[in-house]
């Protein structure tokens, strides 16, 4: 029997450096130096960790070269500018003096630019590429050049694209790198480009750099794939300026899942490590303090979720018909959202999620199942608040200690005036609780930035000797939908809560008129939930 060799495919991430140019987005060196070491876990070929004397947190990070046990370290920066000699820029020697293994140089390959933005000759340009991955070379690192707009200079003068491609590979880089930089090139001129580039630079030399203005950044990069460029250039959750960069999180398990790369290529990432993608998506989104994509495919929450019943039983007879890849190959897992819409199927795979074993007959299940849609009928919504139905679950089919009861709460918002002078709006709430085994009574007063915070921080302020559960968890997000117009609107409030230490999220549900009402009630089952998982003793 004839074994067929595969192909090798390598990645690179620029999560660092073309991520770091999102909106929003500003790494430090402790989170550039975490996520370096979840993407060598993972099992990436290239990190690129930014840009060395551009900016001091770059500079430092390259100061010394990290321990990783897969990936190569890559240095970005620019070719030597023209009119000095490589020894006498300061910026190329930066890169040459940084613990790189690999440097990736920017160049121009689109001879507008050249004209305009540098101001030089075509042949400058050239000599300056020439120059620039010679001296890479010479210092033993791994070279790489960044066609910079390659595609629309492509477009404009193909002849001169197409040198810049070959002066580079002749010079002696290891990758020339296509980039799609304003991200306007759509998949089949993709395909077609690359082709004609890799009749001038073999396809194992070439790399594929898009960006996502056209919901398009990841196609492109498999498009490429296929013309035959053997590098793929993208962030992890497809982080970047603008619209983003390719996602290698979507990426990543396409090469290794879907038979048409599958069969033809490998890459640095084994099915174990593809296991934890799931895992470095979330923890990219915790380093960013932001709420991880719900609707992500292959990693996000709802990528192997269902809320129709009859799906949702289709789903458990015959997985592989209705998910296009095992939920489990990636480290995520199949969600079978309990609603108004929802069957037995999906009441009985949420709680073997919970670890709640119960039959399918069992009268039990059928009033639970009446009850969520009784609640849902009046407001609630479960399919987001699992933590609440996990409470809801357990309350009446098993037991949730009371750990606490909350006698009353006040909450109170003044405008006044300051001690300078200003105008400001202060809310606090008081809140007063029975601790489950105390006597007497607990009085917290809380200020925040609004009634909700008030209440939040009240409440979580002192209780007695659960405190040391709750000093772990922050509320991270809070959103209020009004369900009924008029005098007596029904109010929903969704809460989520981090905690800090573990990095899970969970998500409650409150329903009332009252919108604090409704906030109080999340934020209870919010504290219980976590009290529960915890393993807090009641009494």
């Amino acid at each position: 029997m004839t074994v067929m060799t595969k192909e090798r495919l390598y990645l690179f991430d620029t999560t660092l450096r073309d991520g770091a140019q999102t909106t929003g987005v500003d790494f430090s060196i402790a989170d550039k130096r975490r996520i370096v070491g979840v993407l060598d876990q993972l099992g990436i070929d290239y990190i690129e960790g930014g840009y060395p004397g551009s900016n001091p947190t770059d500079t430092e990070l390259f100061a010394n070269k990290p321990n990783l046990a897969t990936s190569r370290f890559t240095a970005f920066g620019m070719t030597k500018r023209a009119g000095r000699s490589v020894s006498n820029d300061s910026g190329f020697q930066a890169l040459l003096q940084s613990a790189a293994d690999s440097i990736c140089l920017v160049a121009k390959s689109w001879d507008y630019h050249v004209r305009v933005a540098l101001g030089i000759s075509n042949e400058e340009n050239l000599e300056g590429v020439a120059e620039s991955i010679r001296a890479v070379v010479a210092s033993g690192r791994e070279a790489m050049l960044d066609c910079e707009h390659f595609f629309d200079g492509f477009k404009g003068n193909k002849a001169y694209a197409l040198s810049v491609a070959r002066t580079a590979y002749e010079s002696g880089a290891r990758w020339v790198v296509l980039c799609d930089t304003n991200g306007g090139t759509l998949p089949h001129e993709i395909e077609r480009i690359v082709a004609d580039v890799a009749a001038v630079v073999p396809g194992s030399h070439l790399g594929i750099h898009t960006h996502n203005d056209t919901e398009n950044a990841v196609a492109n990069s498999l498009a490429a794939v296929r013309a035959g460029v053997r590098q793929i250039q993208g962030t992890l959750n497809g982080l970047g300026e603008r619209c983003g960069n390719a996602n290698l999180t979507s990426i990543i398990p396409t090469l290794l899942l879907k038979s048409e790369f599958a069969n033809v290529f490998e890459t640095g990432i084994t099915a174990e490590k593809l296991r934890s993608l799931t895992h470095a998506s979330r923890v990219l989104d915790e380093v960013l303090n932001q709420a991880p994509d719900r609707h992500a495919p292959y990693v996000g929450e709802s990528a192997f979720a269902t809320k129709a019943g009859i799906h949702a039983s289709a789903i458990l007879k015959d997985p592989e018909t209705y998910e296009h890849v095992p939920p489990e190959a990636v480290g995520n897992e199949r969600r079978l959202l309990v609603s108004k819409q929802a069957g037995r199927s999906n009441v009985m795979s949420a709680l073997d999620r919970f670890g709640l074993n119960s039959q399918r007959d069992d009268e039990r299940i059928t009033r639970l199942l009446d009850e969520v849609k009784s609640r849902e009928a009046s407001g609630y919504s479960y399919e987001a608040a699992e933590a609440s139905f996990e409470l809801l679950a357990r309350r009446m089919l098993a037991n949730v200690p009371q750990y606490f009861s909350v006698d009353s709460f006040r909450v109170m918002v003044e405008r006044r005036h300051n001690a300078l002078g200003r105008l400001v709006t202060v809310s606090e709430a008081i809140v007063k609780v029975h601790v489950n085994g105390s006597s007497e009574p607990l009085w917290s007063v809380g200020e925040g930035n609004g009634p909700v915070n008030a209440l939040d921080q009240a409440l979580r302020k002192d209780l007695g000797k659960y405190q040391k559960h709750i000093d772990e968890i922050e509320l991270v997000d809070y959103k209020v939908r009004i369900l009924t117009g008029g005098t007596e609107a029904v109010t929903r409030v969704l809460v989520e809560t981090l905690d800090t230490v573990t990095g899970e999220r969970w998500i409650t549900v409150g329903v009332s008129p009252n919108i604090i009402d409704a906030s109080f009630e999340a934020l209870l089952d919010s504290i219980n939930y976590k009290l529960f998982r915890a393993g807090a003793e009641a009494a």
